[in-house]
């Protein structure tokens, strides 16, 4: 009996729900192999790097272009802050970037939407085994221009939200406090951080909850989704207060410069997807979706006959019959000797 006692982990499950729900959601992202999914993120959030650089480039050359007197400005200052002829070589790159505006912008955006494509579609597959869903594949074209639409919405809603968390962090704060007057007020600084941070983390709840809900193939509960994006939004201001931190220490030395960036968006985007993936499944494995969960049908049962053929018989049955076959001549016999008498 004490071998079927529960465990120190069953009986703190059972005393604390939480728990029980936490142990639920780790297993639900190990199972739905969390980690491959945010690694297949990581990749094409970095490989989407170059071409929206080259978008960026290219957008800044046609700026140039028509604004003649910032690309003078432009070229003093980059010969006056860089010696010898390295100025010279960065105008020169400036006017080839600037002349092949066109030709680069043309293949940044090809790229963008390529690794775009790829990025998306890694998440929605991810978001949606997360939710332990079964989606038939559909048409190929049908699905990418899903896909590619999607995309579009999240791109709008991931600008909406880091304009709204730059702009509280940033002039724009400074500027409606200088307009109340209340710079020198004790506390004001303190008041408009805290401002800031419920301001980016509301902007962050609020793109969190739409990709938990609403990116995943198959529909899924809003209710549960905010719970979780809730909790997930404030992990990830910490984070990125924490990253913010960390490129500022990193940033001090020349080989901080080169490489704490690249490293730092590799653990920021790495982190920033198994923390949506992991917040997926917690409101998957909520009590109420867990019991709308799609239980698969069991596999169809075989009825197959088994035939034993037996060749001659083994040495205790021949012991055993030859016994019967003693006892029955001995009993035979007595018969009989008493009839005869």
């Amino acid at each position: 009996m004490a071998d079927d006692a529960p465990g120190f982990l069953d009986r703190q499950r059972a005393g604390r729900p939480w728990l029980d729900h936490l142990v639920r959601a780790g297993g639900r992202y190990q199972t739905q192999k969390g980690d491959y999914y945010a690694a297949g993120i990581t990749y094409f959030t970095i490989l989407a790097i170059v071409p929206i650089l080259m978008v960026a480039f290219a957008v800044a050359g046609f700026v140039l272009a028509g604004h003649p007197e910032w690309l003078v400005e432009i070229r003093d200052q980059v010969s006056q802050n860089m010696p010898g002829g390295l100025g010279d070589t960065v105008n020169d790159l400036i006017d080839a970037a600037i002349s092949a505006r066109t030709s680069v912008g043309v293949f940044g955006l090809l790229g963008a939407v390529y690794a775009g494509l790829g990025w998306i579609t890694n998440l929605r597959d991810a978001l949606t085994a997360m939710w332990e869903h079964t989606h038939q594949a559909g048409n190929f074209v049908v699905t990418k221009v899903k896909d590619f639409g999607a995309l579009l919405g999240l791109g709008v809603a991931m600008l909406v939200t880091f304009g709204l968390s730059a702009l509280s962090n940033g002039p724009v704060a400074g500027w409606v406090v200088e307009r109340l007057g209340a710079e020198h007020l004790t506390g004001v600084g303190v008041l408009l951080r805290i401002v800031s941070f419920a301001i980016g983390l509301l902007a962050t709840w609020a793109l969190l909850s739409w990709v938990i809900a609403r990116l995943p193939r198959e529909p899924v509960t809003l209710r549960s989704a905010l719970r979780a994006a809730f909790a997930a939004a404030i992990v990830f201001e910490i984070f990125r207060q924490v990253g913010a931190i960390y490129l500022a220490a990193v940033s001090r030395g020349p080989a901080g410069v080169a490489f704490g960036p690249i490293i730092g968006l590799l653990v920021f985007s790495n982190v920033t997807a198994r923390l949506i993936l992991f917040a997926t499944a917690w409101a998957a494995t909520a009590r109420e979706n867990l019991e709308k969960a799609f239980v698969p049908p069991p596999e169809s049962a075989v009825i197959r006959p088994r035939v034993q053929v037996r060749e001659g018989m083994s040495a205790k049955e021949a012991a055993a019959l030859t016994g019967a076959g003693a006892l029955a001549a001995i009993g035979l016999a007595g018969l009989w000797r008493r009839r005869g008498d």
